[in-house]
């Protein structure tokens, strides 16, 4: 009973913080800074724990940071030149380079962790910029907030009917908890909420989004397929070290990989549907 008011009571707060900061530019960015950095850290130091790999713990925390102040300052306008980029290329250089020097044991193991932050955490929500501002300069908090509401939805709906309904396991390799019942209930759930956002968006705020409701609908479900797979490689991530949880950062819920590992395939699949519509 003590954990699960200690997991409601952080849960709410969670995404009070989520919403809020999405309610202005300077928040978000910060907010969002603060999770890169927290996420990445907290990678490092899970993968910093397997034999003969040494990752640059600070180093790499500050390269992921950088470049989400970089995109969100390039997708802003705030910063009107592509050289921004630059000091980022210059450390992602420097990690590689400094291998020779370090004489590890497995240096491509080396390599290999450093990367993966990168490519798996960075890069990932630095493409919450793209959604925050759709246009450069205008910030809208629609898109961003969006996902995750379809996020939540989703692991709401997929608890709920998988608990009743479920019967036929997803991916009991990796997550023998969820069922294909609850994904299948959790996709409804958020494509229902998808034609709601339409329709509130429509009389509320018919300038605010060029989209129909058949491009709502395509965004919550493909938020639904990719977040669930970003559990999946989450939950593998984590038998593959041999860990229950990611941290202990949020009490009751676990570290930050374990609170973000469904947007961290949500959100750039978002981004591409959406440019993928917009090219259409």
């Amino acid at each position: 009973m003590k954990n699960f008011i200690v997991r409601t009571i952080t849960g709410v707060f969670f995404v009070a913080a989520i919403v809020v900061s999405f309610l202005n530019p300077m928040a978000m960015v910060f907010l969002f800074a603060l999770v890169t950095g927290l996420t990445i850290w907290e990678f490092c130091g899970l993968v910093n724990e397997r034999p003969f790999v040494q990752v640059n713990q600070f180093i790499s925390t500050v390269a992921g940071v950088y470049l989400f102040l970089a995109m969100a300052g390039h997708c802003s306008g705030f910063v009107n030149t592509d050289t921004v980029f630059i000091p980022y290329l210059i450390t992602i250089i420097y990690l590689l380079i400094a291998e020779l020097y370090l004489k590890a044991k497995d240096p491509i193991n080396n390599w290999a962790y450093t990367m993966l932050p990168q490519l798996y955490i960075a890069l990932p929500f630095s493409m919450l910029n793209v959604l925050a501002f759709p246009q450069t300069g205008h910030y809208s908090f629609v898109l961003p907030l969006s996902v995750f509401v379809f996020l939540w939805m989703n692991d709401t709906g997929a608890y709920c009917v998988g608990s009743l309904l479920g019967r036929h396991k997803l991916f009991p390799r990796v997550s023998p908890g969820k069922s294909w019942e609850g994904s299948i209930g959790g996709g409804l759930l958020v494509i229902g909420v998808a034609v709601l956002i339409w329709y509130l968006l429509e009389q509320h705020r018919p300038g605010e989004s060029q989209f129909t409701v058949w491009h709502w609908a395509g965004l919550g479900l493909t938020v639904v397929v990719f977040g669930t797979w970003g559990d999946l490689v989450e939950s593998l991530l984590k038998r593959t070290l041999s860990i229950k949880d990611s941290g202990n950062i949020l009490p009751g819920h676990g570290g930050m990989l374990d609170r973000f590992d469904s947007s961290l395939l949500a959100i750039p699949a978002a981004v591409v549907y959406l440019f993928t519509i917009t090219l259409m």
